[in-house]
């Protein structure tokens, strides 16, 4: 089974570069994208009809901000919208889709913001997202996939030093918050797989990052541990484009 995940930095632009023909390229079972920017309508709109999969759109209250989306070759036995907690749900962050084997859960993390104004919401919304997939690891196992707007180590950013407290996405807190993640029970796949291996998702738009490398890596795939004798690989697509975030993939047995 291979997953993959994206952060496409908007459904509408993406489909304008190719966004389908990598698709098609890819072959994922599943796909779990995040920032759609549209509303449901529009993003089964831009998508058309001739792609294949079954398609579960979740987008945000405010127009053109945030959103999620679900592919699947397979239609999900069941999906759930957000958190179930008010606060949390006007912004399209969540969908949970279950498989006959797992729950999948798909998340746009919310973004600190700049000067980390958006700290202390972030910090309530990763205790309650924990909480979240902790009720649904009680039936079966999860899978966690998305743009979790956090470096988890040193290895994970280019420049450790100069970020470290400073720029949202690699304060202490936010590595707290993915750190209860994986003492709660959930392996990092990829780190799992490449214990050194620098390797970047996300690039800023500015100064030709991309060209240099100067990435973060805030995509992620966290597994169950009861899952962990069928992770068969996970790799980071950096020759991808078409977003300033690239695809990742988890590939089960």
């Amino acid at each position: 089974m291979r997953l993959i995940s994206w952060n496409v930095n908007g459904i509408r632009a993406a489909v304008k570069k190719d966004f389908l023909i990598s698709l098609a390229q890819m072959q994922p079972d599943v796909l779990c994208i995040q920032e759609t920017k549209a509303q449901d309508e529009q993003v089964l709109t831009a998508l058309g009809e001739e792609h294949g999969y079954d398609v579960v759109p979740h987008s945000a209250v405010r127009p053109g901000y945030s959103g999620t989306a679900v592919f699947s070759r397979e239609k999900p036995l069941s999906v759930d919208f957000g958190l179930d907690i008010e606060q949390h749900d006007q912004e399209g962050r969540v969908i949970t889709a279950e498989f006959e084997a797992f729950f999948l859960v798909t998340v746009y993390t919310p973004n600190s913001g700049s000067e980390l104004k958006r700290l202390e919401y972030r910090e309530q919304w990763d205790r309650d997202f924990l909480k979240h997939v902790k009720v649904l690891e009680q039936k079966k196992p999860v899978i966690i996939c998305g743009d979790l707007n956090v470096c988890h180590q040193p290895i994970d950013i280019a420049r450790p030093d100069a970020n470290y407290n400073k720029s949202a996405g690699y304060t202490q807190i936010e590595i707290d918050g993915i750190s209860n993640l994986l003492k709660a029970g959930y392996i990092d796949s990829f780190r799992h797989l490449h214990p050194d291996t620098v390797k970047y998702s996300w690039w800023s738009m500015r100064g030709g990052a991309r060209a240099r490398n100067v990435g973060w890596r805030l995509d992620y795939f966290l597994v169950s541990e009861k899952l962990a004798g069928r992770i068969q690989d996970a790799k980071i697509l950096n020759e991808v484009y078409g977003s300033d975030h690239c695809p990742v993939v988890l590939e089960l047995d």
